[in-house]
């Protein structure tokens, strides 16, 4: 690398363009097709189901590809870096969504706390009414919702789930899209 020069970064950074733009998407497929026969620790159904759960629930309420996206990869993250996941999903999907779901993957497990009765140290309150503190956020409302309608609910064993391959295309989409999301 010490014998690289402008011009060959310069076509180093148009190669590595071009390669994410195909690599991306499909890595990150990968990533979460390697969880499909994982079992689970104790909920109904393992993450990926739990995944595609949340975007077939987000889908069939008409939300957009980028809602849908997102919801899809929002635990991506869970098993490899379960005290962090929602970081670690935003920062996957940071150039290609939305502030407002970026935001959400942040702030998501915060939001859970308020549902998970008993998980918590004597469930105190300042730890689990975390959320609170972001009351009047401009993604508090969209949060609390994603928290509630698809995240929370998405455990249910005898719903059928939209497969991934109708989902790969719109993860395609999305990755394409970068910083130029508002």
């Amino acid at each position: 690398m010490d014998d690289f020069r402008s011009d060959d970064w310069a076509l180093m950074n148009r190669q590595r363009a071009d390669y994410l733009k195909e690599e991306q998407p499909r890595q990150v497929l990968d990533m979460l097709k390697a969880s499909r026969d994982a079992s689970t620790f104790g909920y109904a159904i393992n993450n990926y189901e739990h995944c595609l759960q949340t975007a077939t629930l987000l889908h069939e309420d008409g939300y957009d590809e980028e809602d849908v996206v997102t919801g899809l990869l929002h635990d991506i993250g869970f098993i490899v870096c379960p005290d962090n996941h929602g970081r670690f999903a935003a920062d996957l999907l940071r150039t290609h969504i939305s502030e407002k779901n970026v935001w959400m993957l942040e702030h998501h497990e915060i939001f859970q706390r308020v549902h998970l009765h008993g998980f918590y140290e004597q469930d105190d309150p300042n730890f689990i009414n975390e959320r609170q503190r972001w009351r009047g956020h401009k993604w508090y409302e969209w949060t609390v919702e994603f928290v509630e309608r698809y995240d929370i609910v998405a455990i249910d064993p005898d719903k059928e789930n939209l497969p991934l391959e109708f989902f790969e295309p719109m993860v395609e989409r999305v990755f394409v899209r970068t910083e130029e999301v508002g």
